[in-house]
Parts: structure tokens; C-alpha cells; sequence
């Protein structure tokens, strides 16, 4: 049995454990993390130098990485497209994880913890404007990929997908104006009638 070392409150925890589902993958989850505690222990430290998570044992093989867990399982175990099967769509779907950990990630993590994780008399007005504009460029970016598809990739959903619709379920879920953007709207809908997203990621946000 695969083990999934993290907290089920971590966006990043929610990737894996949506893709799993998804694939009917069975999964042993273990608290690790935040309040948890444990990734600092010489034991964790072992598996993940990091000390971050998730961090994935499937038998004798450990890998960390988020992304890097969900192209994993979706190669190891994916059916249907969670794994596209041409070089070109891999390349696309690789791209679009990417890009969401190198451009939308950082602004939306300062967003949720300034509207989550900070008390309201204690929040840096300046860090949180600041997060939603620039979260709110990329996601219009998005919008405009989105208008006439389906999903990131076109008609069937993806991997491409798993990164970025944990993230939009944060961004239509934190109390605060936006930007009216139909296209996100509608695939972000599309990810909410998901039984495996509803149980894994559509969590409370602590």
C-alpha cells in the first residue's frame, strides 16, 4: 500500500490525495506537518531532506514533490488521460504544473495565509492587496487558456489540472472581491460535481 506522509489541510497534500482517488488508488494517509508536527525528526528528514510535504513511500520507493508525486501515480497507475498519452500533451500538461508552482503559488500562499493562517488585527494589508492582484493576473491568464476548452488540456481532464483546480477551489473559496472571469468559473465548476474533489480538496480552510 502507497503511504502519504502529510496533513489532508495542505494544498499540496490535497494534489496527491485527489490524484489517488481519482485513479483508485488505494492510499495510507498519515498526519505530518503544521500542528502535526514530525518533519523535523531524523527519521522524516531521511525520506524528505526538505523537510516538507507530502512526501510519497510506495514499498522502497520515496519521492517528494507534489507534482512530482501526481505525474508519479498518474504514470504508475493513471488510466483514462490523467496521463496524456502523446509527448505533446505531456509536454502542455507539464507546462501548466509548472507554471502554477513557479507563478500562481507563491501569491495565492501569501493570500491564504493572510486571509486564513494571520488574525485580522495582525494581517499586512500591503502583502494581501498585494497577493490578490497579482494572483489575479494569472488567473485571468487562465481564463483566457480556458475559453472554448474544456479543461486545461482541451476536452477530457488531466494532470494538468490537479495542481491549479486545488488552488481555484482556495481562490473561489477566500472571502474578498475578484474579478469576474467566466471561463475559470465554468471549469472550476466542472472540478466541484468531482466526487474525488469534493472529498479531497473542497475541505475548510484552516
Amino acid at each position: 500500500m502507497i503511504r502519504i506522509l502529510g496533513r489532508l489541510n495542505s494544498v499540496n497534500v490535497q494534489k496527491v490525495m485527489w490524484c489517488a482517488a481519482e485513479l483508485g488508488v488505494e492510499i495510507q494517509q498519515e498526519d505530518v506537518g503544521g500542528a502535526f508536527g514530525g518533519t523535523d525528526t531524523d527519521d522524516y528528514l531521511s525520506k524528505n531532506p526538505n523537510g516538507r510535504i507530502p512526501t510519497l513511500e510506495d514499498g522502497d520507493f520515496v519521492l517528494w514533490e507534489s507534482n512530482s508525486i501526481v505525474r508519479y501515480l498518474c504514470d504508475k497507475y493513471g488510466k483514462d488521460d490523467w496521463l496524456p498519452d502523446t509527448p505533446q500533451l505531456r509536454a502542455l500538461a507539464n507546462q501548466w504544473m509548472d507554471w502554477y508552482i513557479a507563478q500562481l503559488h507563491p501569491p495565492m500562499t501569501t493570500l491564504f495565509w493572510q486571509l486564513i493562517r494571520i488574525a485580522p488585527d495582525s494581517r499586512d494589508l500591503a502583502a494581501l492587496h498585494g497577493s490578490i492582484n497579482t494572483s489575479e493576473v494569472y488567473w485571468t491568464l487562465l481564463d483566457a487558456h480556458l475559453k472554448g476548452r474544456t479543461y486545461l488540456l482541451g476536452d477530457r481532464i488531466s494532470m494538468a489540472d490537479i495542481p491549479l483546480g486545488c488552488s481555484a477551489y482556495r481562490w473561489h473559496s477566500m472571502t474578498f472581491e475578484r474579478r469576474d472571469l467566466p471561463h475559470l468559473a465554468a471549469w472550476y465548476h466542472r472540478l466541484t460535481v468531482r466526487p474525488a474533489f469534493r472529498e479531497n480538496v473542497m475541505l475548510e480552510l484552516t
